[in-house]
């Protein structure tokens, strides 16, 4: 027996292997513990509080933590087997199973907590929320792997920054080639942050007028008044002047009323008293401007300005309601005698020279 356990395979006794096989195996049955009574009690605690951010926390870190009771085994048994040939790969692959379980629990808290990505997509409607929620998370998932790889690569000694700088000319061309994307999808984000339309919205910009039908990442789509359907990149309309008419809380009428010259100073006080009375008890005249004013006397005309705004901004509303104030407009102006001028002239004879009969 103690030949046998003086013998020795690649210069490592065989009671050392034995030995850090065991911690292998202790290590094991410490994780299996773990799960059952440290975990679960700890699940027991977390369900009974009221929050469930410890809930998450630990469901988070109960894998890794499994996982690393294992890199702590594999870290004894190497410490106790002690062998100068195999202490640096032994150590790169300690480093890169601390690496790993490091990047697996920040990969496990975006899952678990990617409801903080949904509620604040949330904010930019219901059609884009998701959406955006998984290209957030997707992008941080990406990071999380990238730099998680790019660190265990370091710890093998193979220099990263060398290879990076040789992917430099490729990510110049695809950059170039990509540089369109890229200006949508920050167009996107200037949209879904300064929020100037939303679905519905009927707007006017350089390029297009019509409503928005749906707002995407690369580009809006606008339905025109002709009921053309217009997809405008997000780069192009977030860089426009966009006028957003749904926004509006009112809607303006300016106008001017022509009266002949035959009307006297009593018909156009009249006038202009009734017209006034008349909007501010229009129901669908708002209050805050009210403008009616003899201001001008014209070629061919007395010309009154009227100024003031509508409370409904719909087109077709809005409508209906000027034309029911252009008819009792004409039927105040008839009912005190006077009419509406049309551009004339008038022409002065002084004299009519004789007929000379020749």
């Amino acid at each position: 027996m103690k030949e046998l356990l003086e013998y020795t395979i690649f210069d490592i006794k065989a009671t050392d292997i034995i030995i850090s096989i065991a911690i292998l195996f202790i290590a094991y049955f410490f994780k299996v513990q773990l799960s059952k009574i440290i975990l679960k009690n700890l699940q027991l605690l977390t369900s009974k509080t009221k929050t469930k951010l410890d809930d998450k926390l630990l469901d988070i870190i109960e894998p890794p933590l499994k996982f690393s009771v294992l890199v702590l085994g594999f870290y004894l048994a190497e410490q106790w087997i002690n062998i100068e040939g195999f202490r640096v790969i032994a150590t790169s692959i300690e480093k890169t199973l601390i690496v790993f379980t490091i990047f697996w629990t920040l990969y496990r808290t975006i899952n678990e907590f990617s409801y903080i990505f949904t509620k604040f997509s949330s904010k930019f409607g219901k059609n884009l929320s998701d959406d955006i929620s998984n290209f957030i998370i997707k992008f941080l998932k990406v990071i999380i792997l990238i730099i998680g790889a790019m660190t265990i690569l370091e710890g093998w000694g193979i220099n990263v920054g060398a290879f990076v700088a040789s992917l430099g000319l490729i990510g110049m061309a695809f950059a170039l080639a990509a540089k369109d994307t890229a200006a949508n999808l920050f167009g996107s984000l200037v949209i879904f942050t300064d929020k100037p339309f939303k679905k519905g919205d009927w707007i006017l910009t350089p390029d297009v007028e019509g409503t928005i039908e749906s707002i995407g990442i690369r580009s809006t789509r606008v339905r025109t008044f002709a009921q053309a359907l217009v997809s405008v990149p997000n780069a192009v309309i977030a860089n426009s002047a966009i006028t957003n008419w749904s926004k509006m809380g009112k809607r303006r009428i300016k106008m001017r009323l022509g009266l002949t010259y035959s009307t006297n100073t009593t018909q156009m006080e009249n006038i202009l008293k009734e017209l006034r009375e008349m909007l501010k008890n229009h129901p669908d005249v708002h209050n805050s401007t009210i403008m009616v004013h003899f201001d001008k006397f014209e070629d061919s005309s007395l010309s009154l300005f009227c100024y003031f705004f509508t409370t409904t901004t719909k087109w077709a509303e809005y409508l209906s309601v000027r034309e029911n104030i252009n008819l009792k407009m004409m039927k105040i102006v008839e009912q005190n005698g006077a009419g509406f001028a049309f551009p004339s002239q008038s022409i002065y004879v002084e004299s009519m020279p004789k007929n000379e009969m020749i």
